[in-house]
């Protein structure tokens, strides 16, 4: 029994397409090369390893930014320090201070942010600090209640 070929009948391939393994290899590879970037970024915060402890003296003022309940941010050292200012003026003003430093001497630079405010507006202001030149960023808290007096 000899099978012989006809024209027009199939004959089965043995070799596998991998072109489709291709293309999923690339879109892949396409999802990791954008999000790696993404995972490495964050603010860079030193967290305290015992209770905090207040701030020793300094000879300038500590630029502190407010981050009221609604989200909007306030400036001390601002003109008008009562008044909501935007995240341009914000950055635009932070580094002016930053700029009149001296090298050898760090400026404390921190945050205070309202505990009922989300979370990121706080995390913003921390990344509009640090585009403003600030090289650390410290959280302002209030010491807990006192539960011995009873």
């Amino acid at each position: 029994m000899t099978h012989m070929h006809q024209p027009g009948s199939r004959r089965l391939m043995s070799d596998i397409n991998v072109v489709p393994f291709i293309d999923v290899m690339l879109v892949l590879l396409v999802i990791f090369m954008i999000t790696a970037p993404l995972l490495t970024q964050g603010v860079k915060v030193n967290l305290p390893q015992t209770k905090a402890s207040a701030l020793s003296e300094q000879k300038h003022e500590p630029l502190i930014v407010t981050v009221d309940a609604a989200g909007n941010f306030y400036f001390n050292l601002a003109d008008k320090p009562e008044q909501p200012i935007t995240a341009r003026t914000l950055t635009y003003l932070v580094t002016e201070q930053l700029a009149d430093q001296q090298k050898t001497e760090q400026r404390p630079v921190l945050v205070r942010g309202d505990k009922n405010v989300n979370y990121g507006k706080v995390v913003e202001a921390m990344v509009l600090l640090q585009q403003a030149g600030a090289k650390s960023v410290g959280l302002i808290t209030a010491p807990p209640p006192d539960k011995t007096v009873g």
